[in-house]
């Protein structure tokens, strides 16, 4: 940890500067994992880290989910690289052992699919080297507010909307007391749908509030989770129409009732051409090595 000078090589740590004082006496100050062994990285990294007043602690390999947990992280900075055949096995434990730990991927090299794969395994961002330190700190700290505005919103308690019940504590949704089996991205984004129910929020505000930076144009992101949004709520609560498409602009959450010989499934209305069917995105198939 940034702090002291002292040498200790328990299991897993490289024995780069651990703290000398507890993590919790500055509880403002960013408190982050890295999990790389890249020396130059590491160094440039450190020095930037070290100067922002962040807290953190250099890993050589992978720690177990309940140590990471013990540290009291913010978030975690990974190369899987370093992991091996184990690097998504642990991204998955990890991303569903923590739900509130922000998890970086930095590496170098990765192909489009095992960007997905890890995406959908639970990482909140994607980071490619070689990187500026400036924009790894940057993306740290956008991962960070996204999640403590969810924990936010935990202190809500549930909230009902047609026949639909959001559980923000367990990052769940349920109809009729049956649980929707939603990625932890599509329930970050119906989290901010919702949040701002009956208001219309723009495409490249909702990428900002759930993917942390801006939107990078021509990305249909928003699009397609929105697709995949709807097709798993009208599966369940077909009777509803939950997310309103408003043309050139973004989506409004505002439940209302499916008038009889309406269109049954809206979600296919107001994607823009080009936008990759949902199957599209599916038929990667990556594995982080």
């Amino acid at each position: 940890m940034v702090g002291g000078s002292d040498e200790r090589g328990g299991a897993g740590q490289t024995g780069l500067r651990l703290a000398a004082t507890p993590m919790s006496v500055q509880p403002a100050t960013l408190r982050v994992a890295v999990i790389d062994d890249d020396s130059g990285f590491l160094r440039v990294l450190a020095k930037r880290l070290e100067g922002s007043g962040y807290q953190y602690r250099i890993l050589s390999g992978p720690v177990p989910a309940e140590e990471l947990a013990a540290m009291k992280l913010n978030a975690l900075l990974v190369d899987p690289a370093l992991l091996g055949p184990l690097a998504s096995e642990f991204l998955e434990r990890v991303c569903g052992m923590l739900p509130g730990l922000g998890v970086i991927v930095c590496t170098q090299g990765a192909t489009v699919a095992q960007r997905v794969r890890g995406l959908r395994l639970g990482a909140d961002d994607w980071i490619s080297k070689p990187c500026h330190p400036e924009e790894v700190m940057a993306r740290i700290e956008a991962v960070v507010r996204r999640h403590r505005r969810g924990q936010t919103r935990e202190d809500l308690g549930p909230l009902v909307a047609g026949e639909l019940e959001i559980m923000p504590d367990r990052f769940q949704a349920y109809v009729g007391g049956e649980s929707l089996e939603f990625t932890r991205r599509e329930f970050e984004l119906l989290g901010v749908l919702a949040e701002h129910a009956g208001k219309v929020l723009e495409r490249d505000e909702i990428y900002r509030r759930v993917w942390g930076y801006s939107m990078i144009h021509g990305d249909r992101s928003v699009d397609v989770f929105v697709r995949k949004l709807r097709s798993k709520l009208h599966r369940r609560s077909p009777g509803w129409e939950y997310i309103h498409t408003h043309f050139g602009i973004g989506y409004r959450f505002d439940p209302q009732p499916v008038e009889p010989g309406a269109d049954p499934m809206p979600g296919k209305r107001g994607v823009p051409e080009g936008a990759p069917e949902a199957s599209e995105v599916e038929a990667l198939k990556p594995a982080i090595s």
